[in-house]
């Protein structure tokens, strides 16, 4: 089958950054599906894993978790699913990715894709959705519909988690949604996908927040640049705040700034369920089937704002190149071989 993966860890600049392989197709566990890939979306983790985790000599690594195609085989346990499905999902980091022409994947983390959506246009949306979502309710423990009278501060609200992560807060909550972005396109881009307020995170954060009348919130998502922000961020909290990552700060944070206040930090990370093969592994099931609902029902949009054509090694780096400028805006899609 056709397939982009790298043999060593190297920049993009370089001819084997990424290659246009033919590799076997995959076993399928008791659980997976196996899929006929149509489209994936690039996520900053893809740009992580290809800088910094090498291979085994003589193998290949395929990178790629967001997806959405139609299932062509099912393994012996599976229930959720059958032959001809359309299905969405973000994969798991401790398997091989998606950027291949067929893709193993647990039916307990894939879900139903949205019927109103293409293959691209859903692909953009797992990944983000789930994180976004677990975020939000798991980590910060907002309930549905709840959130009455209190602020949420999003730091990266134009980004591909931010954008899914301001809309889910503004339609399933009663938060007062605060998105943070410095550009005039971002700041259309966050108001666009629903943000009450937009404030400029290269202004002191603070300042920004006392402008808007909020001097202090209780709870901040933190999507990027957390180590720059952090003394900001705790100044901000209110007392017994909780402050949500999940990014990978350049610099440690000092987490004893979080005590006089008593803060709370929660990290997410959506692939905890798959790689712990945690006993409620199907909610990412569920919460896609969710989202997927939602988006039928015009609840919530897909984030794609950039298309890089097929997908083959010089497209995703291209994409790739996008993603690490820190100048991308939603999620940028690749649909075909």
């Amino acid at each position: 089958m056709k397939a982009v993966a790298y043999r060593q860890s190297l920049p993009l600049s370089a001819d084997e950054s990424l290659l246009d392989l033919d590799l076997p197709e995959p076993t399928l566990k008791p659980h997976d599906l196996l899929v006929e890939v149509k489209a994936v979306s690039v996520n900053p983790v893809d740009t992580k894993v290809r800088k910094n985790v090498a291979p085994p000599a003589g193998e290949a690594k395929v990178l790629g978790w967001d997806a959405a195609g139609i299932v062509r085989a099912v393994g012996p346990a599976v229930t959720r699913f059958r032959v001809g499905d359309r299905v969405w999902y973000a994969g798991a980091i401790d398997r091989p990715g998606s950027n291949s022409e067929l893709h193993a994947v647990d039916e307990r983390i894939a879900g139903p894709m949205p019927a109103t959506l293409g293959f691209a246009e859903a692909a953009a949306l797992p990944l983000t959705s789930i994180t976004a979502w677990e975020l939000l309710f798991d980590r910060l423990g907002v309930p549905r519909d709840g959130g009455e009278g209190q602020a949420l501060l999003v730091i990266g609200g134009a980004g591909g988690v931010g954008s899914i992560l301001v809309q889910i807060a503004r339609q399933l909550t009663k938060l007062t949604v605060i998105a943070t972005a410095s550009r005039t396109e971002t700041v259309a881009w966050a108001e666009r996908m629903g943000a009450h307020h937009v404030i400029d995170h290269r202004k002191p954060l603070t300042e920004e927040l006392r402008r808007i009348g909020h001097p202090q919130v209780p709870l901040v998502a933190s999507l990027t640049a957390t180590e720059q922000h952090f003394a900001a961020i705790v100044e901000a909290l209110a007392p017994q705040g909780r402050l949500a990552l999940i990014d990978d700060p350049a610099t440690p944070i000092d987490v004893t700034a979080l005590k006089r206040k008593s803060l709370s930090l929660h990290w997410e990370l959506m692939f905890t369920r798959s790689l712990f093969q945690t006993p409620d592994m199907d909610a990412q099931h569920t919460l896609l089937g969710e989202v997927a609902r939602l988006v039928d029902a015009g609840v919530l949009r897909s984030t794609v704002t950039e298309r890089f054509g097929t997908i083959s090694a010089a497209n995703l780096k291209r994409a790739h190149a996008w993603v690490e400028s820190g100048r991308a805006i939603g999620k940028g899609v690749l649909e075909g071989f």
